[in-house]
């Protein structure tokens, strides 16, 4: 029997879940405790820098995929240079480092401070020979699908959440890699995540992205449930102008993809060029991505040590996660007729938690 999933939005559900249509600044704070198992929280931030570098900063409350008992924090930094050139860094601190408040985003792990209040955000990361200052200024309004909560079971007691805080904004930043240092500016985005449950156990796969073309920024995402809950897909989507959501209903949402090959260094299948196309009465805008490049490989059970990966190999984990860089191009169209085009440099990842539903059987 499938097991039943849904996004979360009538009002019952805003009822019980505590909130209202209204983003509230404490939706960005603590949502979930450290300490219990299946319990995890990370908060996000990427920016394309104006010097043709890419940086990606996220605090963990612990591993996403080992939601254990207790906080295992985490600080993870991966910046591509203009020149291509990758730097990661990825350093867990003890559980006595972490430092939150549920009252809004002030996140502290060790040296390390990830801060804002839905629309100006600070955030400091050392590790090692790496060191970024950046701060987030939002130029989109706070935005989530609908509550932000997918629930699983027939109860709706297992959720997985998400707030875009910032959708888009203008970023400063300063990055230095052992004896060079560059300040510089650009754009960026901030969101935050949270949920309850082993995400390998409810999520087969996604592809998440966000960008901004001429006067629209967009985030979209297709995030595939696992082999138990029938592959059922849940759409996101959200297209702004100006600042301001102009379309966001997901059941109005087809997602597509081509150009399907499969990744040899990760054995996953990748598509090329994906794209979301939102279409209420006459109006259609598509979000197509294509891909010119992958930044990211990364095979999670590499991540493990120990005892740790060989219990991930025995029972044959083999999650992958990938970022692509590339173009992406928003498509008006009216009627049928394309009244407006426009395409710009974007950011994109394609997460798997299990393994592709061919796989898998």
């Amino acid at each position: 029997m499938t097991k039943r999933l849904v996004l979360a939005a009538d009002d019952e559900h805003y009822r019980r879940l505590g909130l209202i249509r209204e983003i509230r600044p404490f939706e960005d704070g603590l949502r979930t405790d450290p300490a219990q198992a299946g319990h995890y929280e990370w908060w996000y931030l990427d920016a394309h820098l104006d010097d043709g570098a890419r940086l990606v900063v996220t605090f963990l409350t612990k591993d996403i995929t080992r939601p254990v008992a207790g906080a295992a924090p985490t600080v993870m930094v991966d910046l591509t240079l203009p020149d291509g050139t990758a730097v990661g860094r990825r350093v867990e601190f003890a559980a006595d480092e972490l430092a939150t408040s549920t009252l809004g985003c002030d996140v502290a792990i060790g040296p390390n401070r990830f801060s804002g209040d839905l629309h100006h955000y600070t955030v400091h990361a050392a590790l090692d020979d790496l060191v970024v200052d950046v701060e987030l200024g939002g130029l989109t309004e706070p935005w989530r699908p609908e509550t932000g909560h997918i629930l699983y079971g027939a109860d709706e007691a297992e959720f997985f959440a998400w707030l875009p805080a910032v959708p888009y904004g203008n970023v400063t930043a300063t990055y230095r890699v052992g004896d060079l240092t560059v300040e510089t500016r650009g754009t960026g985005y901030h969101d935050h995540n949270w949920g309850n449950v082993a995400l390998p156990r409810v999520v087969n796969n996604w592809y998440w992205g966000r960008g901004a073309v001429g006067p629209y920024t967009f985030i979209t995402a297709e995030i595939v449930a696992e082999r138990a809950y029938g592959y059922q897909p849940v759409t996101v989507f959200m297209l702004a102008r100006d600042g301001k959501v102009i379309a966001d209903d997901g059941s109005r949402v087809s997602f597509a993809r081509s150009g399907i090959h499969v990744d040899t260094e990760v054995g996953k299948p990748v598509a090329d060029v994906h794209s979301f196309t939102h279409r209420d009465g006459d109006d259609a805008f598509t979000v197509t991505y294509t891909r010119s490049e992958t930044l990211v490989r990364a095979r999670m059970a590499e991540s493990l040590h120990g005892w740790q990966r060989l219990a991930a190999r025995a029972v044959g984990f083999d999650g992958a996660y990938l970022r692509f860089g590339g173009t992406v191009q928003v498509r008006h169209e009216q009627a049928g007729q394309v009244v407006e085009e426009l395409e710009g440099p974007a950011m994109w990842e394609l997460m798997y938690f299990g393994k592709h539903r061919h796989e898998a059987g």
